[in-house]
């Protein structure tokens, strides 16, 4: 007859925790030095290391240490390539298309793989978006996919359906192993002519809806959710973190939108889009970016935990 301790413990193997199915996953500029609560996340993505003309990726000075502080808490770490600045930055852009081309995909690709292998990373993520998704980039990834997945490695991107997702071929997201959803900067500073909230709740859901309907499993959908804000009228700003927002106005964590029209996600709607997340099935969160995060009780980690946790 089987102890009721032993009961209890095939009961834990059988049934584990909630939360072990999702997925957090935090970006980092690794420009910064910060401390980060790797008890809270899941994966870490280094942002942005981008190619010379040879191909040859970056390594920021930060990067070790990040790498180093993951692995000691059993955290997965990739290193995350392009950026916005890759679809904005012409030279870059046309450095992108040039090395992604059918001439020279598989040397490019092959010393992307070199990289991660050397540097004792996880896996890759892919920010190529808008401008920068071009006609080669399914062939990019399916010969990515290919090679990381025979090497153990992890295959994501981050996209949105609203910059260039059209673009992105559906044999190429049938590759990722999970996809960032960026479902933010709906409007922004460069809009100024249309204030309110760049991340709704119902443009997350849209997002989400998006990839889903392209062929992306809903376990694969990871929910980008932002740590910043945009200001407009007299508190005009291009970006400011969710820190900053709630260390200026009392109460900014209670609301979503403080000043003189400073758009953000308090504690309320970023509980409300994990549990949306949790309550359907998906994959999972991701947050741009950890070093704009408040501390204590007005964190919005500490809020995506305590859903995903059930606490």
């Amino acid at each position: 007859m089987m102890t009721r301790l032993s009961i209890l413990f095939v009961f834990a193997i059988s049934f584990p925790p909630l939360h072990a199915q999702y997925k957090v996953v935090g970006y980092i500029p690794n420009t910064l030095d910060v401390t980060l609560d790797f008890d809270k996340i899941t994966h870490l993505n280094l942002a942005f290391e981008n190619p010379d003309a040879e191909g040859n990726l970056t390594f920021s000075k930060w990067n070790e240490k990040y790498i180093r502080q993951a692995h000691a808490c059993d955290r997965k770490v990739l290193v995350s390539i392009g950026g916005g600045t890759a679809s904005e930055d012409v030279v870059l852009r046309s450095r992108y298309f040039t090395l992604i081309s059918d001439a020279n995909r598989k040397e490019f690709v092959r010393k992307i793989c070199a990289y991660l292998t050397v540097h004792r990373l996880d896996g890759l993520d892919v920010d190529l978006e808008g401008s920068s998704i071009n006609e080669d980039y399914g062939k990019f990834i399916e010969t990515l996919s290919d090679t990381l997945k025979s090497m153990g490695m992890l295959l994501t991107a981050a996209l949105t359906h609203a910059n260039g997702g059209d673009k992105v071929p559906v044999e190429a997201i049938r590759r990722f192993d999970f996809i960032n959803i960026m479902a933010y900067d709906n409007t922004g500073p460069w809009n100024p002519d249309r204030p309110g909230q760049h991340a709704s709740f119902e443009y997350a859901v849209t997002s989400l809806d998006y990839w889903v309907s392209r062929g992306l499993p809903k376990s694969k959908a990871v929910l980008g959710v932002p740590f910043y804000g945009y200001g407009f009228g007299r508190d005009f700003n291009n970006g400011i973190s969710y820190a900053q927002i709630v260390s200026t106005y009392t109460g900014a964590e209670k609301n979503d939108v403080s000043g003189d029209r400073i758009y953000y996600n308090g504690l309320v709607t970023m509980r409300r889009k994990v549990a949306h997340v949790v309550n359907g099935d998906y994959g999972g969160i991701m947050i741009w970016q950890l070093a704009q995060d408040a501390t204590g009780t007005k964190s919005l980690l500490l809020a995506i935990d305590q859903v995903v946790h059930n606490k």
